[in-house]
């Protein structure tokens, strides 16, 4: 018995043995079966997760490039209560589409232009950030009278000589009067116990720029009424493509003068002394609201739809001054610059009223400088390759109004300040100006070419 129930025990105990064995052998695979399928589920989450992530990246930068654009619109369109004129654009093509009234086609045009001129001049100084000096001067020389000079030339495409000569001196003519007069005369209202003070270096500099610009205007006008020239008819034009090349390269030079050179000159008066301080001042309160390419796109499409908005107001200007019963002349140096210098006037006067009288002379000044000697040279190069015969010869009497204005401004700046009086009289001139312009006739052809000379 005792052996038969040693033999039961020992055949139970093995067959439980196997038992255990045979447990911890599926343990042992049911343990690396589940570490497997741990492994393939992280692996299939990680593999998920990155689909998703790379399925999102497009979608995060789509959004991020919406939402630059939508900043960027926000930033130059919707910042600007003047941008309301915006609509009168398109609203203008459309009353030139569907009606033949030159008088509102013309009128809309300008209120279009106006808006839009001054944002050029706002993505030209955005784009003056990235640029440094040197570039963004040769910038401003380019685009801050950019829509005069876009007009000029769809007039001279148009054959319209004398509307391009009465349009460019109406700028010069505007700003020197008109918009410096009027920031000497805010500015001396907000500062009525003291005179405010400019660096005359400055205005000494423009002020000889703008007479050499006079004596440029004024040899062509004197050869033709003296009836002195070698060659008829050619004698002038040769001479006014001589001087013209002559002031672009005298311009060149002022450029190279105020921005390198001897730009120590050019410290508002007053604040030599602490110069580096306010140049970190002025770092810190001034930086770009737009990038760099944003910059260059806006300036793109502004000076697209100013070039659009002024092809309609050239061919509406000849319409506008019979309708209205106002000479082209009156509309070409009195309208027109007014309103293309709207958004210069308003700088003006804002710096002229926080103090910041040399700014204020930069604008209204240093834009005269640059219309008579880049701009009115600029549109005779410019016309001698599209073979229109565009000259400096203004006529008597409009070279003869310029000479007495840069003479005016030139006393007025003599001693490097202002006050409001200063500012009233200037204004009073322009009026004179403007009455004057309103009662000349045109003698020469105002809205036909002159033929070119085979």
């Amino acid at each position: 018995m005792d052996y038969k129930l040693q033999v039961r025990v020992q055949s139970h105990l093995e067959q439980m043995g196997s038992l255990d064995d045979r447990s911890m052998g599926d343990l042992d695979d049911e343990c690396l079966y589940s570490a497997e399928m741990d492994a393939q589920k992280t692996q299939s989450t990680d593999s998920n997760e990155q689909v998703s992530l790379s399925s999102s990246l497009p979608v995060a930068g789509n959004k991020m490039i919406r939402n630059g654009v939508y900043k960027s619109i926000k930033t130059v369109v919707f910042s600007n209560k003047l941008n309301l004129l915006m609509p009168f654009g398109p609203l203008a093509i459309l009353v030139h589409k569907m009606t033949a009234h030159n008088g509102w086609v013309f009128f809309l045009s300008l209120l279009g232009i106006t808006p839009l001129a001054e944002r050029l001049g706002y993505a030209t100084e955005q784009l003056a950030f990235y640029t440094g000096p040197t570039v963004g001067g040769l910038l401003n020389a380019t685009f801050g009278n950019a829509t005069e000079l876009i007009i000029s030339i769809y007039a001279l495409k148009s054959g319209m000589i004398r509307v391009v000569q009465l349009s460019l001196l109406g700028s010069i003519l505007s700003n020197m009067l008109l918009v410096l007069g009027c920031a000497f005369f805010c500015g001396g209202l907000v500062y009525p116990g003291k005179e405010q003070a400019f660096s005359k270096a400055t205005a000494v500099v423009n002020s000889g720029l703008l007479l050499m610009a006079v004596m440029g205007l004024l040899f062509p006008a004197v050869l033709y009424y003296t009836h002195t020239e070698r060659h008829a008819g050619k004698s002038e034009l040769a001479l006014s493509r001589f001087s013209s090349c002559i002031m672009l390269l005298a311009y060149a030079a002022y450029l190279v003068f105020q921005l390198k050179s001897q730009k120590d000159l050019y410290v508002p008066i007053g604040e030599e002394g602490s110069q580096n301080e306010q140049n970190a001042n002025d770092d810190d309160d001034e930086a770009p609201e737009i990038s760099k390419w944003e910059s260059i796109i806006w300036l793109a499409i502004m000076t697209a739809w100013i070039s659009i908005l002024s092809d309609y107001l050239v061919d509406a200007m000849q319409g506008a001054s019979e309708a209205w019963g106002v000479p082209i002349s009156f509309i070409s140096v009195i309208l027109l610059p007014i309103i293309g210098n709207a958004a210069e006037h308003a700088s003006a006067i804002m710096f002229a009223m926080k103090n910041k009288l040399d700014i204020s002379l930069g604008v209204a000044i240093g834009s005269s400088t640059q219309i008579s000697m880049f701009g009115i040279p600029f549109c005779v190069v410019i016309g001698w390759m599209m073979g229109q015969e565009m000259d400096l010869n203004f006529q008597l009497f409009e070279t003869a109004t310029l000479f007495i204005t840069v003479i005016v401004v030139a006393f007025f700046l003599q001693e490097g300040t202002s006050n409001y009086f200063k500012g009233l009289m200037l204004i009073l001139c322009y009026l004179i100006v403007a009455a004057s312009f309103f009662v000349h006739e045109d003698t020469s052809s105002s809205g036909e070419s002159k033929q070119p000379k085979t």
